[in-house]
Order: structure tokens, then sequence, then C-alpha cells
């Protein structure tokens, strides 16, 4: 008994899992104030950087499938944030919208980043706002990777 290989210690799936935990549950209150959850808050940021944008293309950026997605997107609609209507070029692609609602919950949702920064504490930390960028940066690179690897 005792494969090293097997302690969750030593398991580099772990300390993603559980910071992306932690992170989402840092996000928790101030979503809990839009009324919105994590994934319909990561689908509305695509949104506000892009208006109109298919289906596939937010289930591509959330690295999800479409059948995950579509889910996520009715609840938005009856919640009143999205439209969704089919494509004037292609009717079997789906394209989604703001609403009203969904644009004014951007001004709402502005100050979201910087209070999760301020809940990390970096002052109090030996974590440096550059040192946080690079690990983004070093986060992004590792997606970038591990998508090839699905291809």
């Amino acid at each position: 008994m005792g494969y090293e290989q097997l302690k969750l210690e030593n398991q580099l799936c772990f300390p993603f899992y559980a910071v992306s935990r932690l992170i989402t549950r840092a996000y928790q209150d101030d979503l809990d104030a839009l009324g919105i959850t994590y994934p319909q808050y990561l689908v509305l940021m695509i949104l506000w950087e892009k208006e109109g944008v298919s289906v596939n293309e937010i289930a591509e950026k959330l690295i999800l499938n479409t059948n995950t997605v579509t889910p996520l997107l009715k609840r938005m609609e009856a919640m009143g944030l999205i439209e969704r209507r089919p494509s004037e070029l292609d009717q079997r692609r789906v394209i989604v919208s703001l609403t009203a609602q969904g644009r004014d919950l951007e001004q709402l949702a502005a100050s979201i980043p910087e209070r999760l920064v301020d809940k990390l504490q970096l002052e109090k930390s030996d974590m440096s706002l550059a040192e946080l960028a690079e690990l983004r940066s070093t986060l992004k690179h590792l997606i970038r990777l591990m998508q090839c690897e699905e291809k």
C-alpha cells in the first residue's frame, strides 16, 4: 500500500481543482448580489466583450460542450439576461445577445475583479500582482497545451 503517485498531495490536478473551487467561492457574495451563478457570469463576460455570439463560440471559449452550455443559456434567457435567435445566415446556428437587463449588469459587475484581488489579500502575502499575472499566463499556456492534446 502506498503508491506515491496516488497520494493526493502528489497530484497535479488537485491544486487546480482546489483553487478553482476557492476562487468560485470568493466570487459568491458578489454574484449572489447580482442574482447570477459563476457560469452565468462567464457567459455574460463573453457577451459584454462581443455582442451577438453563437452558442458554439460560447462553448468553445468556456471549454464546454454545447449540450452543457444550452441549458445554462436557457436559464439565462428565462431570467431576462439574454436572448437566443437563429442566425440570419445559417438557421442551424443560434446567436446569443444581451438584453437591456444583461447589459445593465455589466456596470454592476465592473468592480468584481478588483474585489477578488482584494480578497486575495496580496498585501498580506508574498505574492505580487505581477506574479498573479504571470500565473494566469502560465495557466493559459497549460490550457492551450491540453487543448492540443484533445485534438
